[in-house]
């Protein structure tokens, strides 16, 4: 008797501290309208097998939702993910964007701002249901004196800890985009470093990128194969200028390291100049550039690292993908037991294995 007394004191004593987190603490109460968020979007969600089979539902929609379950499967059984039960459900939700994801860095240090949420650790970026909510925290940031970038997303992953529904956001992307954003989803369900989120982001453009490829290589569609693959040299491309512009302020950063106003003089500089080259040499050069709709280049910290976080060492995971005989389970799985034996630096892993050409066996 004792001891039951003392469990459900002990159980009391925890619920009410977890209830205490989620109510004082600032994290607790933006995981509590997080989560308040997908408990919407799940209680919408209908199984898509049951979709496709609706006849009062737009053929387009229904076409488009048997494409991401035959992606889904595919990712499964061909690319060996683990698909677990996401994405075999599908949810509206009443606007065109899910997410806006905030991402702070430092003005005069290349060094992100991190929050720090359970299971997934310090993570770069913050998501936001509510744009209102968004803009009121990039306010506050940039007050603080960090700069502070916001962008839309159409798709997020509980890294298979719940069953992540399709969304109506994700469904209006285009038939290439949205195999990609699929098989990029479940990547992040087979493999997660915590702390490590643009090796985890990059990682999975690399995988959704060659999975969509492949997929529509295996369904013959020759089309969507050179689209897959206009957007991954265009990936790659925009990555090798991202981090040529990281490296430059990076050195201009350390050439005036003991002022901080020199710092910032110094970085509009680079900036400058990171523009005039954009426009002038990698802009045009984008595999399906089109010239009447020009990008528009907003740099500082936070944009240029936010740009970044899913551009990070591709070349380097395609070398192993070449090497792999470009048969990507095996690539996968390597890049995925050097990522575990390096956690806390994952890619110094794989530049090390790239460097020897695989002589050296990854150890766990």
């Amino acid at each position: 008797m004792k001891a039951g007394r003392i469990a459900r004191r002990t159980a009391g004593a925890l619920a009410l501290a977890v209830l205490a987190f989620f109510i004082l603490v600032p994290t607790g109460r933006y995981l509590a309208r997080a989560g308040w968020a997908e408990g919407r979007i799940l209680w919408r969600a209908r199984p898509i097998a049951e979709i496709v089979r609706d006849s009062a539902i737009a053929a387009a929609t229904r076409k488009k939702l048997e494409l991401v379950l035959a992606a889904r499967a595919f990712a499964g059984d061909s690319v060996k993910l683990a698909a677990k039960q996401s994405f075999t459900t599908y949810s509206h939700i009443d606007r065109d964007t899910l997410v806006v994801v905030l991402t702070a860095a430092y003005q005069d240090k290349l060094a992100y701002k991190t929050w720090w949420f359970p299971i997934v650790g310090s993570v770069p970026y913050k998501g936001f249901f509510d744009v209102r909510d968004a803009k009121r925290a990039a306010a506050d940031l940039s007050r603080d004196g960090f700069d502070a970038f916001l962008r839309p997303a159409n798709a997020f992953s509980t890294l298979g800890y719940l069953n992540d529904p399709l969304l109506s956001t994700t469904l209006e992307e285009d038939s290439v985009s949205l195999v990609n954003t699929v098989i990029h989803e479940l990547t992040h369900n087979t493999f997660y470093a915590p702390g490590q989120a643009v090796f985890n982001e990059s990682f999975a453009n690399f995988v959704g990128a060659h999975g969509a490829e492949w997929f529509y290589s295996v369904r013959a569609d020759s089309a969507s194969v050179t689209l897959a693959r206009e957007d991954w040299a265009r990936q790659k491309m925009l990555g090798r200028f991202w981090s040529a512009v990281y490296n430059s302020v990076d050195s201009a950063f350390k050439a005036h390291a003991a002022s901080k106003p020199e710092r910032l003089a110094a970085r509009a500089i680079v900036f400058a100049g990171a523009r005039a080259r954009f426009a002038r040499e990698i802009e045009p050069g984008l595999p399906g550039y089109d010239p009447h709709k020009p990008l528009v280049l907003h740099l500082d910290n936070a944009a240029l690292m936010s740009r970044r976080m899913y551009r990070t060492g591709l070349d380097d995971f395609d070398a192993i993908y070449e090497r792999e005989g470009e048969q990507l389970p095996k690539a996968i799985a390597r890049i995925i037991t050097l990522a575990r034996s390096k956690p806390r630096d994952p890619y110094a892993a794989v530049r090390a294995d790239v460097a020897s050409g695989g002589a050296e066996p990854a150890s766990k």
